[in-house]
């Protein structure tokens, strides 16, 4: 789908990628790495404005979290044998530096957040996000802190209504559960459901009190393909938006929704993965684009490429044939793109489609239509707009300092082309 030209602005921190939850666990944040290289190496960073993200602050994380919880975090060391707040357990081990990836991956969210509030972007990535399962007082599945919560917040200083969409192949409860009893945000999860992590999504869920109805839950069996996928996707976002209006929206883009991941059975393949990031672009409404699962390395670092060509206009510009990179070798031994489809038995019925969707517009209906937000006066931002351009101008280190002269390069090119 062709569209308009899109700002768009990218975060990255060199050090993401060097973090390690240990051995065998599934969750390598070496994948950010991986897919910055292809980023790099394809040009693509050629077309945004790259930004290395501040470092977010206790007082930020209280902004959702408890002081208990931040506090602990900030103090834990991996030799603790105790385990409180589910730290320390198989799915939330304490590792090294584990304070520094929570600020780093919450910095890039809330940096987001300010900068399309400053109307600076109309799109902003920030891959080592998507930490959607962090609970207030409670680590749960590889999450510690929920940037993707505390992105939101930032955005309801200037926006009414954000709506969030998470295609991760695990139900996105830790931003449902911090908003179920708003009706200012509206959270919908496209998710596997049943006998699979963390177990809650049910389409019965549609949030409490005045948030009654502005949850929607879109629960699927194993073997989803593109197709049915994308329709089912189509279907539903449309009419949530159309029913509630959102003036920003939050996409979540958890790979491991693709076909061959480690731990998710559906059977997307990168390009059907990101039609619903092109589609969800083409409603030209500020969108902020994170991260989340994805546990076959290689298959993210192709996933989230590919999206950001989306996120660029460029997906129909770019090679199937990866650029030789750092981590060229993992690529073996195709050195493709794209992945091919997993031929696994399709649990999704038509009948149980047809179920969902009815289902879910069904629920949709008991909406009243977008609710209407009492005047109050804004909360201070974090840092205010001049202190954001004059932090982000000044953070070239997102880059090497050869990817940041060929960026430096290129936009002296650029510059003399159109004096002439």
């Amino acid at each position: 789908m062709e569209g308009k030209k899109n700002r768009v602005a990218y975060f990255y921190d060199n050090e993401i990628g060097s973090f390690y939850y240990g051995n065998d666990h599934p969750m390598k944040p070496f994948r950010i790495k991986m897919a910055h290289q292809l980023i790099v190496n394809y040009g693509l960073y050629r077309k945004m404005n790259v930004y290395q993200p501040h470092r977010a602050t206790q007082a930020e994380m209280l902004k959702f979290h408890s002081s208990e919880y931040i506090d602990y975090l900030r103090m834990v060391i991996p030799t603790v044998e105790e385990s409180h707040f589910s730290l320390g357990q198989n799915d939330c081990p304490v590792f090294d530096g584990l304070y520094d990836f929570c600020q780093i991956s919450a910095g890039g969210s809330i940096d987001a957040a300010s900068l399309l509030n400053a109307q600076a972007s109309d799109i902003c990535i920030n891959w080592g996000g998507g930490l959607h399962h962090a609970k207030k007082c409670e680590a749960s599945g590889f999450c510690y802190v929920n940037d993707i919560v505390l992105g939101i917040l930032e955005l309801l200083k200037y926006h009414d209504r954000v709506l969030y969409i998470d295609i991760d192949v695990h139900h996105g409860d830790g931003v449902e559960e911090a908003f179920y009893l708003t009706n200012r945000v509206m959270t919908l999860s496209f998710h596997k459901f049943g006998d699979f992590f963390p177990g809650t999504g049910s389409i019965k869920d549609t949030g409490a009190e005045i948030g009654k109805n502005f949850a929607l839950n879109v629960p699927l069996k194993s073997g989803m393909t593109d197709d049915k996928y994308v329709d089912l996707f189509r279907v539903i976002t449309s009419n949530v938006r159309d029913k509630f209006q959102p003036s920003a929206v939050v996409l979540q883009c958890g790979a491991d929704s693709l076909s061959w991941d480690r731990l998710g059975p559906f059977c997307l393949t990168i390009q059907g993965h990101g039609e619903c990031v092109d589609y969800i672009k083409s409603w030209n409404v500020p969108l902020l684009v994170v991260g989340g699962g994805g546990y076959t390395v290689k298959n993210v670092s192709r996933c989230w490429t590919y999206e950001t060509a989306v996120c660029l206009n460029e997906h129909n510009n770019i090679s199937e044939y990866l650029p030789e990179n750092d981590y060229y070798e993992y690529y073996a031994p195709d050195y493709e793109l794209f992945i091919s489809k997993r031929n696994e038995p399709d649990d999704n019925t038509p009948e149980y489609l047809n179920y969902v969707t009815t289902k879910c517009l069904s629920n949709l209906k008991e909406l009243e239509g977008a609710p209407n937000v009492p005047f109050m006066e804004v909360p201070p931002n974090f840092f205010d707009t001049e202190e954001l351009e004059k932090k982000m101008k000044s953070n070239s280190a997102a880059l090497d300092d050869d990817e940041q002269e060929d960026l430096n390069r290129q936009k002296r090119y650029e510059e003399e082309k159109e004096e002439e």
